[in-house]
């Protein structure tokens, strides 16, 4: 925790009482570096949802954000989430021989979301910005349920271009606002016919395009500085830790059952979330 007691290192001070002055560029960040037990929570989280990464393939940062939203607001998470999002889709997007036919067939949704992350800018630093955690654990509650029913509808191809340009866009709406990208980008992904191998890519091509997008949204807003430099680097080595770690017992694992407890873990910590920043705003 930075001096002053209250605000994350990474975590910008504006508008404060005072008279503007100009302050040496040493006082800036002496805040004990970070305190030990946020990096710590940073660590475990992202060991946590690399982890999960390893073991079925996806969710990083969705169950980052989920668990990092918990102590902080999901700006500040965000900010913390998007270099190892990037590293690890990028990872995944050269994993495969299918990046030609990805772009060809998903480039409407993936420029939709772009266009989408850009139409909502300023969701997570704005007026509304405090209804984003509730927000957020509504769709780890959708995206859970959806999980665990299977939920599954088919897109016929003569149509995947105008209706994945559709989803792009809600999807980057709603990704601006909270930073999750799998609502409803991933129905759509599963409904038009891919491949087990080039849906996982695909996954990888579409989510380093949106948080790229993201990245953009955060640098504007000045919440993605040389502040977040050391949390993300402790982020992205645990979730490259947690990855080998599933990948690892993957084999060991009945990868369904992992899975469904998983899902019913992301409704509980949505519920949560939800619950407690509505009980927050109400008392204030």
């Amino acid at each position: 925790m930075c001096n002053s007691g209250t605000l994350p290192a990474f975590v910008i001070a504006e508008g404060l009482p005072r008279n503007l002055q100009i302050v040496p560029i040493a006082r800036i960040g002496q805040c004990a570096g970070m305190s030990d037990p946020l990096l710590l929570l940073i660590a475990a989280a992202f060991l946590f949802a690399g982890f999960v990464k390893g073991v079925i393939g996806l969710g990083l940062p969705t169950v980052s954000m989920g668990l990092l939203a918990v102590t902080m607001q999901p700006s500040h998470a965000l900010a913390i989430v998007i270099v190892p999002a990037v590293v690890t889709n990028i990872w995944q997007t050269f994993v495969g021989p299918y990046l030609r036919d990805i772009m060809r067939r998903l480039w409407p949704l993936m420029v939709g979301t772009v266009v989408g992350i850009w139409l909502n800018a300023g969701m997570l630093t704005g007026p509304y910005a405090r209804y984003g955690t509730i927000v957020l654990g509504v769709l780890l509650v959708i995206y859970a349920i959806i999980g665990l029913n299977k939920f599954s509808f088919n897109v016929a191809r003569r149509d995947e271009k105008w209706i994945g340009g559709v989803v792009g866009v809600m999807t980057g709406v709603v990704s601006a606002a909270t930073g999750v990208q799998v609502i409803p980008s991933m129905p759509f992904m599963q409904s038009i016919g891919m491949e087990k191998d080039e849906l996982v890519q695909a996954l990888g091509v579409f989510f380093t395009v949106a948080t790229v997008a993201l990245a953009f949204n955060l640098t504007s807003a000045s919440l993605l500085t040389a502040a977040t430099a050391w949390p993300g680097a402790v982020a992205m080595a645990a979730s490259f830790t947690g990855m080998f770690v599933g990948q690892a017992v993957r084999s060991r694992l009945q990868p369904e059952t992992f899975r469904r407890w998983f899902l019913i873990a992301m409704i509980l910590l949505g519920l949560y979330l939800a619950g407690s920043a509505v009980y927050n705003i109400q008392r204030a």
